[in-house]
């Protein structure tokens, strides 16, 4: 999670970053002095979360968050040391509003707030991008099989090209995409992936995993009804005997007399 400081006191500014330094998975990209300062970082920097104090000379935090555009702000802590604001901090869906001086179980509680705002919109943007792609494919007839799937890279999304994805196996509530020597992980269940993949392209071997069948360079039988994949990336997968009828139609495509698989 990328984390915008923004406070006019340099020792309070020190004192957020050292309280950030708990949390590994938190970067600080930056930190800011003034209301100015902290809508151009916001703008140039895309930050996820802005701990943000309220009285700054010149602008004030709700300044700030009116001249970026309640749309276009990112999640936002108020760091301040006046509770009279706390009522209008809500009212503009700041996350939290933690007075000073900072207590660190009450920051705790706070950024953990936030690392659930953030997925949440990052979940919202996944799938407004998702829909955009369905509605442009058209609702008549049955829809496309995707060319590439969008993924949470970091603070960013990151487009993946169906082709290079090598294999898929379920993670819970998400799925996790092998590419290479990457890993990309996404929420939403393996089966309705499978289904805007296509069945011709991606091979259901096991309940769990799916495999692009590109990507499987050869197949060795493992028991009676069960086979060892090798993938392109040296991978080894072993199929389930429940889904021994989608290799075995994959293999009897890859035969010279049988016609080539679709591409």
């Amino acid at each position: 999670m990328r984390v915008l400081i923004v406070d006019d006191e340099p020792l309070a500014r020190r004192g957020l970053r050292q309280e950030l330094e708990r949390f590994p998975t938190v970067q600080v990209v930056g930190e800011c002095q003034n209301g100015a300062e902290a809508i151009e970082a916001i703008v140039t920097r895309g930050p996820d979360l802005v701990l943000l104090d309220v009285q700054m000379p010149g602008l004030t935090g709700f300044d700030v968050i009116e001249r970026v555009g309640a749309d276009l702000m990112p999640a936002v802590i108020f760091v301040t040391a006046y509770d009279k604001h706390a009522l209008k901090a809500f009212e503009v869906h700041a996350v939290d509003y933690v007075l000073k001086p900072i207590d660190p179980d009450r920051f705790r509680d706070a950024m953990d707030r936030a690392t659930v705002a953030v997925g949440q919109r990052r979940r919202g943007t996944i799938e407004r991008l998702n829909a955009i792609g369905r509605a442009r494919a058209g609702d008549d007839g049955p829809r496309p099989p995707l060319t590439r799937v969008v993924v949470p890279d970091g603070g960013k999304l990151t487009f993946v090209e169906a082709a290079t994805i090598d294999w898929i196996e379920a993670a819970g509530n998400y799925v996790r995409l092998h590419v290479a020597a990457r890993q990309h992980l996404m929420r939403g269940p393996l089966t309705r992936l499978a289904a805007r993949l296509g069945a011709e392209r991606f091979v259901r071997i096991r309940r769990s995993a799916l495999v692009n069948v590109r990507a499987i360079a050869g197949l060795e039988r493992y028991g009676r009804l069960s086979y060892t994949l090798t993938l392109r990336t040296g991978k080894t997968l072993v199929s389930s005997r429940y889904y021994a009828r989608q290799l075995r139609a994959l293999i009897t495509a890859g035969t010279p007399s049988a016609s080539p698989p679709p591409s």
